[in-house]
């Protein structure tokens, strides 16, 4: 698994990478299950983690954020080599339009409970992607716990269309 510096250097050169390759190579990878690690916050893990694909830009991942433990757990931040801005967001009702936005104080996963990461709903959203995310492509993440360990992922690219969601810039 990823250490919180090796997936802080391994950003750094996604971004770096992008920058001077007109063409940098997509994202793929034998299509497997995706992978959880266990986490040092008793309980804390993630069902069917996927990334939306996307050419480049932005995109977002999903899953289900479940706490088999006696309290609430929350995610304040999360990370991963394929994109150097990541967000918690949330989509909500706003002057008549649903519309994203940062998730104040992050995703609170009850005790006992699941959080859902859904298309239309909260999600990890990455910024700046600079390489393509294909069907199949496996993401390593790595979300944040406020004073707790963080719990470490991988997710597949998987093609989406349902709910008209688009995460590129000027769309809604």
């Amino acid at each position: 698994m990823f250490s919180r510096h090796a997936l802080v250097l391994a950003a750094a050169v996604v971004a770096l990478a992008g920058c001077g390759s007109p063409a940098a190579a997509p994202v793929a990878a034998p299509v497997s299950a995706p992978t959880v690690s266990a986490s040092a916050t008793a309980g804390l893990s993630i069902t069917d983690p996927w990334v939306k694909t996307t050419e480049k830009g932005m995109t977002a991942a999903f899953g289900t954020l479940v706490n088999k433990g006696d309290s609430p757990i929350t995610i304040v931040s999360g990370a991963s080599p394929l994109s150097p801005v990541i967000e918690l967001h949330e989509v909500v009702e706003s002057g008549g339009k649903m519309v994203m936005r940062p998730k104040e104080g992050g995703f609170v996963v009850p005790a006992h409970g699941t959080h859902e990461l859904q298309p239309g709903g909260d999600h990890i959203m990455l910024m700046g992607v600079t390489k393509e995310v294909l069907p199949g492509a496996t993401i390593p993440f790595t979300l944040q716990v406020k004073d707790g360990e963080p719990l470490e992922f991988t997710a597949v690219g998987k093609d989406f269309a349902g709910g008209e969601e688009d995460y590129q810039p000027g769309h809604k």
